[in-house]
């Protein structure tokens, strides 16, 4: 299947600008996280957030007509889910690594807002996640 589009370079350097605010929302992201000594920090949410920015990137551009570009979007998702999942854990009645699942998956639909060009809500959903991370309690012990 060869891709319907032919994309001028202006076109690419949009997408690359997509990608290059991928990349920083996902350094702002991180960079909170590795602050707060978390294990998902800055390299895994930005890598995080500029692949959910490629994977819609690709799937919006990348495949001939006819395909259900919403199919890859879903994917992202669950993919996320799951990698989110990796980082929960149970210590007897404690449960650790929630907000740092929700983090990851928060980081991935910014990814993939910035990938779709939508990018007043990446920043602003960007500027949210940071206050919620920094400014609202843990509700832990």
């Amino acid at each position: 299947m060869e891709s319907i589009f032919r994309l001028t370079m202006e076109q690419e350097i949009t997408l690359a600008a997509r990608m290059a605010l991928a990349l920083s929302l996902g350094i702002a992201i991180g960079w909170e996280r590795e602050g707060a000594r978390k294990p998902a920090g800055l390299r895994t949410q930005t890598l995080v957030c500029m692949g959910a920015a490629l994977f819609t990137i690709v799937s919006i551009f990348g495949f001939a007509a006819g395909w259900d570009n919403a199919r890859v979007a879903a994917q992202i998702v669950t993919g996320i889910g799951f990698l989110g999942a990796g980082t929960i854990l149970r210590e007897g009645a404690n449960v650790k690594g929630l907000t740092t699942a929700a983090t990851i998956w928060t980081a991935a639909a910014i990814g993939m807002a910035s990938g779709a060009g939508l990018y007043l809500i990446a920043i602003v959903s960007t500027a949210l996640t940071l206050f919620v991370l920094r400014f609202m309690p843990t509700g832990g012990k």
